[in-house]
């Protein structure tokens, strides 16, 4: 076994010496014919080209699939980035849009509340509706603004455009508002321009009724409806509404302001009235009669 192994390879290996010289020489004479300037030898270049590297196209497909591979591959990774940063910027854009939305609507309230025109004399403090506490039997809401803003129980309160209820109800950082809506408001009210007094009688529907008009006749669907003042609760000529006629045949108002959207309220400063504490101060003093003159009291005949 040893002896035929020894055999075999005492003439692999002069073959392989005879194929490797082969080989060697065939690269040397083919570097030197690629070397060789010759217009001949050129022709001779073209036509190996042309027989043999046309062949090889199938030997590169797998080579040019892969490249194509990946090439495709760092495209879709390059694609793939560029989603994930567009959505990224996509919900950034989304949130400064909801803030967007939200500024806009606060500064269209506050505009709203800058356009209303109210009597020098009255001074008022803005305040943010926290809380809805409405309910179908009491309809009321929160402000952020209370006692140490210096708020008082009765002060009106009015949003952008009319009168919205009273202050109910008073804590140190918060006060509640009766809206003109719930069924425990009563409120004077003047009917333009007729000038007829009514009572505005909340019912918690959004049109509260006019009761005991002096003259409904004189009253038309319509009408400018405004606070009276009777009472020294509510100041006066403050914006309620319109009148209109509701399915009951009544004479109802359509509020001026925006019950749907109570986003800020303005608190009127209601200056209190001058309280008469003695009431015999306003009767005349009492003033002695003129008396006669002598000669008039010696003679009444005369």
């Amino acid at each position: 076994m040893a002896k035929d192994r020894g055999n075999s390879e005492d003439y692999v290996r002069p073959i392989r010496r005879l194929l490797i010289g082969i080989l060697l020489l065939c690269l040397v004479g083919l570097f030197i014919l690629w070397r060789i300037d010759s217009p001949r030898v050129e022709r001779m270049r073209a036509q190996l080209i042309d027989k043999f590297v046309p062949s090889f196209e199938w030997a590169l497909v797998p080579v040019t699939k892969t490249v194509g591979m990946v090439e495709n591959f760092q495209s879709y990774q390059r694609i793939y980035d560029q989603n994930q940063e567009l959505r990224r910027e996509l919900r950034q854009m989304q949130a400064w849009k909801e803030a967007a939305l939200q500024l806009e609507q606060k500064n269209a309230k506050l505009l709203d509340l800058n356009k209303v025109r109210i009597d020098p004399k009255y001074t008022y403090v803005t305040g943010v509706v926290m809380a809805d506490s409405g309910s179908p039997f009491r309809q009321s809401v929160l402000l952020n603004v209370g006692s140490r803003d210096g708020i008082r129980d009765g002060w009106a309160t009015m949003d952008g455009i009319g009168l919205v209820g009273r202050i109910s109800g008073v804590g140190t950082n918060t006060s509640r508002v009766i809206l003109l809506t719930d069924s425990n408001s009563r409120l004077p009210a003047t009917i333009q321009p007729s000038g007829q007094r009514a009572i505005l009688s909340g019912d918690n529907s959004s049109r509260p009724p006019l009761d005991f008009i002096e003259s409904p006749e004189l009253v038309r669907p319509g009408d400018r409806v405004v606070s009276s003042g009777d009472g020294g609760v509510f100041p006066t000529d403050l914006l309620i509404g319109q009148v209109a006629m509701g399915p009951d045949r009544r004479l109802r108002v359509i509020l001026a302001a925006d019950y749907e959207r109570l986003d800020y309220l303005r608190v009127l400063r209601t200056h209190e009235s001058e309280q008469i504490s003695d009431p015999g101060g306003l009767i005349l003093p009492d003033t002695p009669l003129t008396t006669l003159p002598q000669d008039a009291e010696a003679n009444p005949d005369g």
